[in-house]
């Protein structure tokens, strides 16, 4: 399928100095976890980047439809990955590939859920690196799904006004990959995580390093 790579001229000039500050994925995360969360106060919101910086501020999917859009005119390929949970609570990726290895940017409230180095061989090692962040007490990984956004959908999830709800819908529908992990795994991570949240110490660095391992240096 054609990229709809939109050209400079169709952004604002805010929107440029974005796109031309911006230029890598460690670049753009920093920028996403610059911005306040969107906490979706004033009800359910599904913004594009134009909407992202009207409104300076984003959400899980936002902020991967913000990289997207940002990356996209920098050479990368709109590629999302959709964490899906047995909870129903998914989590949504921007991933990229450099130098044959995958990484990641994201947005969340979890320290846990933002985005990874491109450190992992597979699409299946980056999954896996969600794996124990994602246990919360409800979540818990359970499959995964990867599609390009220009494949994904017809709407402009790039510049649109409105909010885009197909991307959404199209995220859920399209097919996933289903992930078995260990129960044993599961139960060890929940009871740290519980323990660490009723000890009520602030979730400082060392303290994930604690929780999940040496791999955090990979979180970004």
């Amino acid at each position: 399928m054609a990229r709809r790579t939109p050209p400079l001229t169709r952004f604002t000039p805010t929107e440029r100095r974005i796109v031309l500050t911006y230029r890598t994925p460690r670049q753009v995360q920093r920028f996403l976890r610059s911005l306040p969360y969107n906490w979706e106060r004033g009800g359910p919101t599904l913004r594009t980047f134009r909407g992202v910086v009207r409104h300076w501020e984003a959400h899980c999917l936002e902020a991967v439809l913000t990289a997207a859009a940002i990356l996209d005119q920098h050479g990368y390929p709109p590629l999302v990955l959709d964490l899906e949970s047995q909870d129903g609570l998914d989590h949504v990726l921007f991933v990229f590939r450099q130098d044959g290895r995958w990484g990641a940017i994201g947005r969340s409230r979890d320290e846990g859920l933002h985005g990874r180095a491109p450190v992992f061989r597979t699409i299946r090692d980056l999954v896996m690196s969600y794996v124990d962040p994602y246990v919360d007490g409800s979540g818990r990984i359970v499959g995964y799904g990867l599609a390009d956004l220009d494949e994904l959908v017809r709407v402009d999830w790039r510049l649109a006004e409105h909010n885009v709800w197909t991307v959404e819908r199209a995220l859920l529908r399209m097919p996933h990959r289903r992930l078995r992990t260990s129960d044993r795994r599961y139960e060890r991570v929940l009871q740290r995580f519980r323990a660490y949240r009723e000890s009520g110490k602030p979730l400082t660095r060392r303290a994930l390093r604690a929780l999940y391992g040496e791999a955090v240096c990979w979180w970004w």
